[in-house]
Formats: C-alpha cells, structure tokens, sequence
C-alpha cells in the first residue's frame, strides 16, 4: 500500500494557515491516484516531536561511545518519527517561514531522522534508506523573498531542508514556494493580496500535478 506522510509544522490551525492548505491539496491529489493509497498525518502543532534526549542519539548505535547510556523514553521516542518516516513512500512537508527559519517543532523533528549511521551515511558505512524517495517541501513565506525585496536571501530554512533532506538523506527533494502569505491576515500586508492569491492557486496546481505523477 502507498503511503504518503504529511508532516504540518504551522502553528496556525487549518482555517489561517496557507501552509495546511497546500499540503492538503497535495494530500487530496495523492489519495485521487489508487484506492489503494493510504496517506499517515502527523500535525507537529498538536502532536509535537520532542528534541533528542541525549546527544547521543544524533548517531547510529555503533557509532556512540561504549560508555554512553541513552534514556529509554528517549529511544523510543526517536524510534516513533523515524519508524514513521522510513515507512513512507512519499513525504510532503508543510515548512512555513518563522523569523527566517524553521519552525522549532520542524527542526525538533529534522534532529530526530538525521542519523549518520541510520539515515545518512558516515565515512566508509552507513547507508540511505531514503535514497531516491521523493519529498515535496511546501515553502510559504510572509513577504516577498526574491527580486528586490529587502527579504531576498534571509530564507534560513530551505537551505537546511535541502541539506538535510536532499544531501544527507538522499531524497528527491522538490520545491514549491508561496510568498506574500501576511496579505491574508495583516492590513499592512493588503496590497499584496492579488499577488498572493495568483501564485497560490498556481501552487496549488503545481502541487496537484507533481502529486499525480508520483
């Protein structure tokens, strides 16, 4: 069975957040392929992943030191996200921009499954499980974040998701970007409204086609 895993980080709800509306749009697209397709929610706002409980568990366990001892409850913690991960086809992220970064529910899980060792390799060992799986990263932005805006190149968290997901993970990472998201909700923000919503419903599009052809 097919199973897609949407990751949601916004900490808005599903009626404010531009984010969730996309990843379910990609969702919907994904369910249309086969009746046979299942698809896994993991809504980081409500159901947050905890920070690793022990440094050690940035490595594989024949990667830490013979003296280290890692709390059980912190295993198995990491054992749920990464179980959940590496038993998806397909992943869609929900990644809006915070302070030019991550969400801090999204970088907690992005600690969780970068494991050299496990998910990533490290020197001669280590292989990719994810290796060639596709990951569609749903990137929204309060303001413009290109061209002549004051905003270009303060976009801190796609280049981690591309390293991370992409380079470390292997993943075939893919990209949809929707800037201008503050005109929906900020008066400030209002005269960038049309441009939005003009480059949301092409995302939308462009998520309900790339959903299609995986």
């Amino acid at each position: 069975m097919p199973t897609l895993l949407r990751l949601d980080s916004s900490y808005d709800d599903d009626a404010t957040s531009v984010s969730r509306l996309l990843t379910d749009a990609f969702t919907r697209a994904w369910l249309a392929g086969g009746p046979d397709r299942a698809v896994v929610e993991h809504d980081l706002r409500t159901d947050p992943v905890p920070p690793p409980g022990h440094g050690a568990l940035h490595w594989a366990p024949a990667l830490r030191g013979p003296a280290v001892v890692v709390p059980g409850g912190a295993i198995a913690a990491q054992a749920r996200v990464l179980d959940e991960l590496l038993t998806a086809d397909a992943l869609v992220i929900g990644a809006p921009l915070y302070n030019y970064g991550l969400p801090a529910t999204l970088k907690a899980w992005l600690d969780q499954v970068h494991v050299p060792g496990t998910t990533a390799p490290f020197g001669d060992g280590g292989a990719q499980p994810l290796r060639g799986r596709p990951a569609v990263v749903v990137a929204t932005r309060g303001t413009a974040h290109y061209g002549d805006s004051e905003a270009e190149g303060r976009d801190h968290a796609l280049p981690v998701l591309r390293l991370i997901l992409g380079e470390a993970l292997g993943m075939a990472v893919r990209v949809v970007t929707v800037d201008r998201t503050l005109s929906v909700t900020t008066p400030a923000f209002a005269g960038e409204r049309e441009r939005f919503e003009r480059r949301f419903t092409a995302a939308t599009t462009e998520l309900e086609e790339l959903a299609a052809t995986l």
